[in-house]
């Protein structure tokens, strides 16, 4: 049986990050969960994460990943090519089945055990089943709306779970102000 799980996915648009993820896990034809929560903050929550992957493997990373921002003084970029490293050598974490998406008021970074730190070429970034559903719903209102990336992130989540049947509509959505000062975020569980 193949567990299947998690959308989640990155806008930045009009001077914030917003990261949301769904609460689906599935296990082959059944829901096991609903409201799981994949997205969260790291390093003094200037970092938000959001995995896609096995769940154990994703607290083995958080975990890796809370060390290396640590250890890097939360530079992001560092932490997640130092990550990589790791996760392709270690003989524990090589067999880790995960993606990450981690972003900072820096950075928005796709990270991968076979050592990819990708960044987004158009500020939006998506993993997991419902990715490229999600992806390209905020492509399209980035390009043709006022929305806010908030805005987007929530609507273009609705439009993936209507499409891909591995995806819910339960959102952990977390947000990065880019300008504002480290203490003015905002976070939290999704209340639509």
């Amino acid at each position: 049986m193949q567990i299947r799980s998690t959308t989640i996915l990155a806008v930045k648009h009009k001077g914030k990050i917003t990261v949301a993820g769904d609460g689906q896990v599935t296990l082959d034809t059944t829901i096991l969960k609903r409201g799981a929560r994949k997205v969260r903050r790291l390093y003094n929550n200037e970092v938000i994460v959001g995995f896609a992957g096995a769940t154990a493997d994703a607290f083995t990373l958080f975990d890796r990943f809370d060390q290396k921002l640590e250890q890097y003084s939360g530079n992001l970029l560092r932490a997640a090519v130092e990550l990589t490293k790791d996760w392709r050598t270690d003989r524990v974490l090589r067999h880790l089945e995960a993606l990450m998406i981690a972003v900072s008021k820096n950075y928005s970074l796709i990270i991968s055990g076979n050592g990819d730190v990708i960044e987004s070429d158009d500020d939006v970034m998506a993993i997991g089943s419902g990715g490229p559903y999600a992806q390209a719903a905020a492509r399209a209102l980035v390009r043709h709306s006022a929305l806010s990336s908030t805005e987007i992130a929530r609507e273009a989540m609705r439009i993936a779970s209507e499409i891909c049947i591995y995806t819910n509509d339960n959102l952990t959505i977390e947000e990065i102000d880019i300008n504002a000062d480290n203490n003015e975020k905002k976070s939290g569980k999704d209340k639509r």
